[in-house]
């Protein structure tokens, strides 16, 4: 008990170190100074529907927490598609992750990223970008390209730090809903929810 305890701790120290490092190498691609909590990753896995047969695009994964969560809601890892902009997470996450489709790209060129799976439809996309860190219309143009990927009415989940939606509402365009508010995270996490109506 106490041994596992010990590599539980290892491990999460491991995780938050290289987690750490990522920041410290690029702070505008890496959203915060903490990987997401696991409360956080299994909230935002929670929007997955496992009986749709599609396939999850997940953005930002950073160390693999919400990664993990994905996997524990029932998808099989080859129908998790998982883009990475940072070639030392990528090459953590594909030892980490066997099975699982992980591209080391950029989510903001998903046509050239995503390659021969471009017209791929998607049930959901759960993203960690750090969306703060990019000018609105690049936001909006990420969220409409995601959006026609998937089937009306499944959401793009994003996770962010600030008060207020990090994409500006265009209710003609598409929907946003508040998902949750997570206070066990640190810092605390804002969750919110995208869709076509």
């Amino acid at each position: 008990m106490e041994l596992r305890l010990k590599q539980r701790l290892g491990r999460k120290f491991d995780e938050e170190i290289r987690f750490f490092k990522g920041w410290m190498d690029g702070p505008k691609r890496v959203g915060a100074i903490l990987p997401t909590s696991g409360i956080t990753a299994r909230r935002m896995a929670s929007v997955i529907n496992p009986q749709s047969g599609l396939p999850v695009l997940e953005l930002g994964p950073g160390t693999g927490i919400i990664t993990k969560a994905i996997l524990e809601r029932g998808i099989a890892p080859e129908k998790l598609v998982s883009i990475e902009f940072s070639t030392d997470f990528y090459q953590h996450l594909i030892r980490t992750f066997p099975g699982v489709q992980f591209i080391n790209g950029d989510a903001f060129d998903l046509g050239r990223t995503l390659g021969e799976r471009n017209g791929e439809m998607f049930d959901a996309v759960i993203s960690a970008i750090p969306m703060l860190s990019f000018p609105m219309e690049r936001r909006i143009a990420l969220l409409e390209d995601l959006l026609d990927r998937m089937p009306r009415g499944r959401p793009v989940i994003q996770i962010t730090y600030g008060a207020v939606s990090p994409i500006v509402a265009r209710p003609e365009r598409y929907q946003i809903r508040h998902f949750d508010f997570v206070v066990r995270n640190i810092p605390p996490a804002q969750l919110w929810l995208y869709t076509r109506p």
